[in-house]
């Protein structure tokens, strides 16, 4: 009896088991020649379980036991049912797609009046499903087709670590992600696996936001590629950028499909070229073939293919089964190619989130999910790879063994330790050691050596030492010195900052010692350009005082968005004088202005003011309206913020205690935002900016309230920046500001035969500061950049007088 029991038991166990047991279904997709078909969406009907076939039309699907239909779909074919069964073993099933047949058949349908339907649904198609969670796995490749055969090229490539070969494979990535979103915009993406090797020299998407391709929506937008992003064939104002012809209609899933062709009316306007289907009846994208090319005004690629697939869920709901991209592009020579796929899968609708779900926190990385193994990528890649994407992995996971080897990372941090003179005269140089974590960081010679009228010949040598800890905490001690020729001064001064919570931007940090300021402390001319100006232009600019300080600070978010930050110093200040009238081309109707920026022209020995103490305290609070961040092993990475920040500043001289001689308190309210996307229009930058001193009893000039101005040829392109105001312009009552600035990102140029192939940003700004018993001044501006060159013409006005005008120019190195 007993061993039946166990016998009957045993058998129910096996069943249970191979009823639970996942199979591997396998097989290549072709066409009717042979030919592979890339990027096949592969699902089983009625369910969003799926996948996608490889570059080489190669696919596989994990099944348990039993009887399927799976649905072979991909742009450019009919899509075809096969019927599975799955009997306890694994099983491999080819299949061949026959080409799309979109045959004209009702004469009455116009291209025209399709695309009037669907955009009049895509409002509704864009909001209808209020939640949904899904998994999605995301593979990029890029591969080099060519390499110019140039000492130049020799070099950037051996600088690159770039393989020159035809068809080598430059970067690879593959990532899995839970993905929820819910109305209106919010998302967040738990990122389960993530395997990077190479690296990108165009664009990839290694987040599932980035790659949420959405007709749906007015502009669609590709991060990187386009700063205006790219006009919907769907979009209300369609019709203004496209003309539409019908190439035919077919009948699939019992749904009858359109197949209509999208052709832009002006070439160079950011639009799509290619296909786009609609469904009969619901006017939804059924699929997508669209392509951007150089026309647009592409950045990094000269060609950009978009295909898209919807699949059904429920009856009324469609959503994403699978995106590629494909592109090709040339920089200095380099001819690449590559793809991105993005496989959407196992949907849920209407989940219930917890409260607080979605939290700010787009998308969470954990240190778990950058370590999973070949093993685990083996047992879990949706989509297998190609024969030379596993060679790729295979030798690229050697090289990263033989250089994560401590032999050969000591010898690399020997030799990136070398001493290098013209790397130490341009970009500085640095000494790290990888077992202590340590790093010392020097700047560059230019910023080390200066010149100015106060303190002559100035060397002002530091370092920078950071030491990393568990958890994404460092901290860092920075030493500086300072030793003027001239007047002989030697300042030296410590700083330090430990950051005790990264994920919260816990921050102590100090300072103490001495050292020279700018009476500005907005922030006058860089001490690299007022000594070019100093000793070329007898244009001298900064006015300068010493300080003996302490300071002690701390900085932490209290809550989401909310960013705290305090401070007290005591310093003793004493005002300076010129020391050396040193000129290196002589010029005898130019004279250098004395150090008292409220008497340039008087003789030096007229102080600005006399020796004091002053101790002050600072506090401020920043609010980010609806702050999102990156989570990663490391700390918090804030993205860009989709609304405007606000920021309250508190300033207290605090009078008699420890024997203090100022005696005021200050405050002002700023509201500011940076890149906010008007569409094609480009994007705009703002900050508008309010303070007064509410008590002045005791009030030192280095205590007034500066403005960030300018004076010489170059300028500060940030935004809050003046073009013309003097630096040492002030306030000891009340003041308001504003500065606006669009960049129209080619919107203009984009028009101009010759101009467009340029690539510019065209420029348009304004600034003005108002202070009271005081006229206004204004500003107005226009100019261009590219990368990191600006060229900008402006004209300044106090009242309605012009003051100022001319050229001023940026250079970001």
């Amino acid at each position: 009896m007993i061993k039946k029991v166990l016998l009957f038991a045993l058998f129910n166990l096996t069943a249970l088991f191979a009823t639970a047991q996942q199979f591997m279904l396998s097989g290549r997709v072709t066409d009717f020649a042979g030919n592979p078909v890339p990027f096949t969406s592969v699902y089983v009907k009625g369910t969003s379980q799926g996948t996608a076939s490889n570059a080489n039309g190669i696919y596989r699907i994990q099944l348990k036991s039993g009887k399927y239909q799976l649905n072979f779909r991909t742009i450019g074919f009919t899509q075809q049912t096969e019927a599975i069964e799955i009997a306890g073993n694994n099983l491999s099933h080819n299949v061949s797609l026959h080409v799309e047949n979109y045959a004209l058949g009702d004469k009455s349908a116009t291209a025209d009046d399709i695309i009037k339907q669907a955009i009049t649904q895509r409002e509704s198609h864009l909001t209808e499903l209020k939640a949904y969670r899904c998994n999605v796995y995301i593979k990029g490749v890029q591969k080099l087709l060519h390499a110019p055969g140039n000492l130049f090229s020799v070099a950037v490539s051996h600088e690159l670590q770039v393989d020159t070969g035809q068809n080598n494979i430059l970067y690879m990535s593959e990532s899995e992600s839970g993905f929820s979103f819910k109305q209106p915009g919010k998302t967040k993406e738990v990122m389960i696996s993530s395997k990077i090797v190479g690296s990108n020299n165009a664009f990839n998407f290694n987040r599932v936001a980035a790659l949420q391709v959405n007709f749906y929506q007015n502009l669609f937008d590709v991060e990187g590629i386009n700063p205006r992003g790219f006009v919907s064939p769907i979009a209300d104002n369609a019709p203004d950028y496209y003309r539409y012809k019908l190439l035919g209609c077919a009948t699939e899933n019992g749904k009858l499909i359109y197949k209509i062709q999208v052709i832009p009316i002006r070439e160079h306007d950011p639009v799509f070229t290619g296909n786009i289907y609609i469904v009969s009846g619901d006017w939804r994208i059924y699929a997508a073939h669209l392509f951007v090319t150089q026309n647009a005004g592409l950045n990094f690629v000269d060609t950009l293919n978009i295909n898209q697939q919807y699949i059904s869920l429920t009856g009324d709901t469609w959503q994403p089964a699978s995106v590629s991209f494909t592109y090709s592009g040339n920089v200095l020579g380099f001819k690449y190619s590559g793809y991105i796929l993005g496989v959407y899968s196992n949907y849920e609708l209407a989940p219930n989130f917890p409260p607080r779900f979605f939290n700010g926190e787009n998308i969470r990385i954990t240190q778990q999910s950058l370590s999973r193994d070949s093993v685990y990528w083996a047992q879990n890649r949706p989509v297998p790879l190609t024969p030379d994407e596993r060679r790729n992995y295979h030798r690229q996971d050697s090289i990263a063994k033989k250089h994560n080897s401590p032999a050969y990372l000591d010898s690399l941090e020997r030799a990136n330790n070398k001493f290098s003179p013209i790397g130490y005269v341009f970009s500085g140089d640095s000494i790290a050691h990888r077992a202590n974590k340590t790093a010392l960081v020097f700047p560059p010679l230019y910023r080390t050596v200066y010149f100015n009228t106060v303190e002559g010949l100035v060397l002002y040598p530091t370092v920078d030492y950071t030491k990393k800890l568990d958890s994404g905490k460092q901290y860092t001690i920075t030493p500086k010195l300072r030793y003027g020729f001239s007047d002989r001064q030697f300042n030296a001064n410590i700083g330090f900052s430990y950051s005790y919570n990264p994920h919260q931007r816990g921050i102590v940090y100090g300072r103490f010692g001495s050292d020279v300021f700018d009476l500005n402390s907005e922030g006058s001319s860089s001490l690299f350009i007022n000594t070019l100006g100093t000793l070329f232009f007898w244009n001298k600019v900064l006015k300068l005082y010493r300080s003996n300080f302490a300071r002690l600070g701390l900085q932490r978010n209290v809550a989401r968005g909310l960013l705290l930050d305090g401070s007290l110093e005591y310093a003793r200040r004493n005002a300076m004088q010129n020391t050396t009238y040193f000129k290196l081309l002589d010029s005898k109707d130019k004279e250098f202005t004395s150090n008292n920026p409220l008497k340039p022209n008087l003789p030096d020995t007229t102080l600005l003011f006399t020796p004091n103490n002053a101790l002050t305290l600072r506090l401020s609070a920043t609010y980010t309206f609806d702050e999102e961040y990156t989570s990663t092993p490391d700390g918090i990475v804030y993205d860009t913020n989709k609304y405007p920040k606000i920021k309250l500043s508190y300033r207290k001289g605090i009078h008699t205690l420890l024997g203090s001689n100022v005696d005021y308190d200050y405050a002002d309210v700023q509201v500011f935002q940076s890149h906010i996307k008007l569409g094609l229009f480009g994007y705009s930058s703002f900050v508008v900016k309010a303070g007064k001193f509410f008590n002045s009893d005791a009030l030192i000039y280095p205590d007034y309230k500066q403005f960030k101005g300018n004076e010489g040829i170059t300028f500060d392109p940030a935004i809050g920046s003046f073009h013309f105001l003097p630096y040492y312009t002030y306030s000891n009552t009340a003041f308001f500001e504003a500065h606006y600035e669009h960049d129209f990102s080619g919107f203009l140029f984009n028009k101009i035969p010759g101009l467009r192939t340029l690539k510019l940003e065209e420029i348009a700004g304004t600034n003005y500061l108002a202070q009271q018993s005081q006229p206004g001044y204004s500003e107005f501006y226009i100019g261009i950049q590219r990368y990191f060159f600006r060229l900008d013409y402006g004209l300044a006005y106090t009242g309605n007088n012009r003051v100022n005008q001319g050229f001023a120019f940026y250079y970001g190195f």
